[in-house]
């Protein structure tokens, strides 16, 4: 096989997303540790069970995947691309770093830093699957997934904060100005770290007013996708994506459920909104 993509759970995707006969595709789990117990991010984790057990331990962190998980799959194609949940928030760029200057053949591997998480990485998958069959020039498909990720926004609307603040992927202050129950900020990623970028008093005041900033980011979307994740939120999921459908032509919105890891930082009732 040609090419292949590499995602991390991160992504929130299945290992099903994508079933192509000339791309090959796969996703490398993080690990969530709760107590005792590892949680592999694989297509059969329990989420909720997670997340209970969560609540009822004091002790819990994730962990990236090690570089031997990525080498192991580059001689399945002569290229490879890697696409990574933001280095400012995880190693597994780092590991898949150096997974790459491990391999025989470096130049062959592309390693993509999302600077972001969940929707922001499946819509660079989304659009490495869209370069690659232009029949572009491995080096051409590298340079223009990375300027094309330049380009992507992220916002995200959280209840609860505790594993940001708790695991060093937030600061105390801001975690303690998001606790307070009718504060509900907006949060945006900037050059890959979490910064609050409005605090809102109220929820639905906090959906209007995130519709509303995406809206006065341009004109016509009518080229873009817009992905929605969310943590046991479906049905306030669907409501910005109702308020985006009539305020914004954007080509497409999605909303899905998110996996493991993203779920163990966004917490129930957290969304995810990349475009």
């Amino acid at each position: 096989m040609k090419y292949q993509i590499l995602v991390d759970s991160a992504s929130d995707l299945l290992s099903d997303y994508l079933v192509d006969s000339e791309i090959g595709f796969k996703v490398i789990p993080l690990t969530i540790n709760v107590g005792d117990n590892e949680y592999v991010d694989n297509d059969d984790l329990d989420i909720k069970k997670m997340l209970d057990d969560m609540h009822a331990s004091k002790k819990s962190s994730s962990a990236c995947p090690a570089p031997e998980s990525f080498l192991k799959e580059f001689d399945n194609a002569e290229y490879t691309f890697i696409v990574t949940i933001t280095s400012k928030l995880s190693g597994c760029y780092n590991s898949a770093v150096v997974a790459k200057n491990s391999y025989s053949k470096p130049e062959n591997i592309c390693v993509i830093d999302s600077k972001a998480v969940s929707g922001t990485e499946i819509l660079l998958v989304d659009r490495l699957v869209e370069l690659i069959k232009q029949d572009l020039p491995y080096q051409q498909i590298c340079e223009e997934i990375n300027a094309y990720r330049d380009k992507k926004s992220l916002y995200f609307i959280l209840q609860k904060f505790d594993n940001l603040v708790n695991n060093g992927r937030m600061s105390k202050i801001a975690g303690l100005i998001a606790s307070k129950l009718v504060i509900r900020p907006i949060c945006i990623a900037h050059e890959g770290e979490i910064k609050m970028a409005k605090k809102i008093i109220g929820i639905k005041n906090a959906f209007s007013k995130l519709v509303q900033m995406i809206s006065e980011k341009a004109k016509d979307f009518s080229k873009e996708t817009l992905i929605i994740t969310h943590c046991y939120a479906e049905e306030e999921a669907n409501y910005i994506k109702s308020d985006l459908e009539k305020q914004c032509n954007f080509k497409e919105i999605r909303v899905q459920a998110m996996r493991g890891l993203c779920s163990y930082y966004a917490l129930e009732k957290g969304l995810i909104i990349c475009h």
